[in-house]
C-alpha cells in the first residue's frame, strides 16, 4: 500500500455470485452503498468498461438529491473484480471531480463466502489523507457491512 491508497477488507457469508448481484442490481445497490440513514438514488449503473456510475444521495427529511459519484466503470468482471473512477464519466469522459479516486473492488472466494477487499487510489498522498479525515474508513465499513446484512 502507498501513502496514496486507502483499503479495507471483510468477510461476508455469501458467494461471490451474491455480491455482485448486489452490486449488478441498482435496486439492491440503493439499499447498501451509502451508510443509513443517508437515502441512496442509482442514477446510472452501467457494469462495462466505459459504462457510467451515477449515485445519489438525500439525507432524511432533505427533498433534494446531492452528488454522490459520477464515475466511470474501467473493468467488470462478473463474480470477481469491478473498478471504477470518478476521473472520468461514461464514456471515458474527462472530469474534475470534487473528489479524484480509483476504487478496485475484488471478490474473492474464501471459506464458503467472499473477501470483499476495496483498495482506493488517489492522485496524491494529501487527497488520501483528506478522504481519510472525511470519514473514509467509517463510511465504507458501514457501507459493506450493510452489504453484508443484506446478504448473510
Amino acid at each position: 500500500m502507498t501513502q496514496s491508497e486507502l483499503t479495507i477488507s471483510r468477510f461476508i457469508a455469501a458467494p461471490p455470485a451474491a455480491v455482485w448481484d448486489a452490486w449488478s442490481d441498482p435496486a439492491k445497490l440503493a439499499r447498501w452503498w451509502i451508510p443509513a440513514p443517508i437515502i441512496c438514488r442509482v442514477d446510472q449503473l452501467d457494469l462495462r468498461p466505459g459504462g457510467g456510475f451515477v449515485t445519489r444521495m438525500r439525507e432524511e427529511g432533505a427533498t433534494d438529491f446531492q452528488p454522490h459519484v459520477d464515475g466511470c466503470f474501467l473493468e467488470a468482471i462478473p463474480d470477481e473484480r469491478l473498478v471504477f473512477t470518478t476521473v472520468l464519466t461514461e464514456g471515458w469522459q474527462p472530469v474534475d471531480p470534487w473528489l479524484a479516486l480509483t476504487a478496485i473492488l475484488t471478490f474473492e472466494a474464501k471459506d464458503g463466502g467472499t473477501l470483499y477487499s476495496a483498495r482506493v487510489l488517489h492522485k496524491t498522498p494529501e487527497e488520501s489523507a483528506k478522504h481519510e479525515e472525511m470519514g473514509f474508513y467509517e463510511g465504507w465499513g458501514t457501507a459493506i457491512g450493510q452489504l453484508a446484512g443484506l446478504l448473510e
